[in-house]
């Protein structure tokens, strides 16, 4: 299918449907570092850099469906949960202002997991009514990316709506499947990076991971509550704060010493390939916050398998 995506980020649901072989057409971001790194990997793709708000969708070439990831902290139990009373929530209508415009055969959204519980079940039954009043059929998942193949707790609400309601009933989300790889398949611990990464041997921090580091095989980091680790080779949940907190970034112990994780190896934990990369002329916080920011790639591509598989 022909897509134009909102609220595109670096491209990580792009990518996911790029892999899954539908085409990206436009896609749309506000963030300055974010477009860097979108244009430095989809350089065929128009992007418009644009407050969403300002975009005029008449005026873009016709797509099939709209993919969006939009934001998600004020849905979060990680963040204060004020929902459409925060302006970036009310962010999704626009959405429906770009789906009243184009009217896509097929809708794709991305947003946390609490999205369904927000506001004992209102906040989801506002866009459950705003979507299904414009014709569409509503399928919805609420998943775990560990329990679909991949080593990273990583839980998110994945909506999908056909226009077609025998496309609706043909849909299926995927199966689910058992991780077969650890997260230090992903990330090489023989691998050369930069000095500043290693905690120095006698610092705080490094006593105190040091400590809690049980399991040289498993990734930690700072939290609000000591230290936190994953769990039989499964990373937990990257964020964007690694970003806004640098001692938040993940830690694990590589063959020469304990180190903070670089964001190309976040990357590999969210399934990006190696082909894809971070542009120099960012901030290596902003490449940390786009990296705990997107998606699980592998469990994106496989919905947009299936909604290939759907018809339309």
């Amino acid at each position: 299918m022909r897509v134009g995506s909102l609220f595109a980020g670096i491209g990580g649901i792009d990518l996911a449907f790029a892999q899954a072989k539908h085409k990206i057409v436009w896609a749309n971001e506000y963030d300055k570092d974010a477009c860097k790194t979108y244009r430095h990997n989809f350089p065929e793709t128009k992007l418009i850099e644009e407050d969403i708000k300002k975009v005029d969708f008449s005026k873009l070439e016709k797509v099939n469906l709209i993919a969006a990831g939009f934001p998600c902290q004020p849905f979060s139990i990680c963040g204060k949960q004020k929902g459409f009373d925060d302006d970036r929530g009310n962010l999704f209508f626009e959405i429906m202002r770009a789906v009243d415009e184009i009217k896509p055969k097929v809708i794709f959204l991305e947003n946390v997991a609490n999205l369904t519980e927000h506001d004992n079940g209102r906040t989801f039954n506002v866009i459950h009514n705003e979507i299904t009043e414009r014709g569409y059929y509503i399928r919805y998942l609420v998943a775990d990316a560990v329990n679909y193949g991949f080593p990273q707790h990583r839980t998110r609400t994945y909506i999908v709506a056909f226009k077609n309601k025998s496309a609706a009933e043909k849909f299926e989300f995927p199966e689910k499947s058992e991780v077969k790889k650890t997260l230090f398949d992903l990330i090489d611990k023989t691998s050369d990076v930069s000095e500043d990464l290693y905690l120095l041997p006698g610092s705080k921090d490094y006593e105190k991971i040091k400590k809690a580091m049980t399991d040289k095989n498993q990734i930690y980091r700072f939290s609000d509550y000591g230290v936190q680790s994953g769990k039989d080779g499964v990373s937990f949940t990257l964020k964007a704060n690694m970003g806004t907190w640098y001692n938040r970034v993940p830690i694990i112990r590589d063959d020469y010493g304990i180190r903070k994780i670089t964001p190309e190896e976040c990357l590999a934990l969210q399934g990006f390939p190696k082909e894809f990369s971070l542009p120099d002329n960012i901030p290596e916080k902003s490449k940390y916050k786009q990296a705990g920011n997107t998606v699980v790639v592998p469990v994106v591509k496989a919905i947009a398998i299936q909604i290939r598989k759907s018809g339309r």
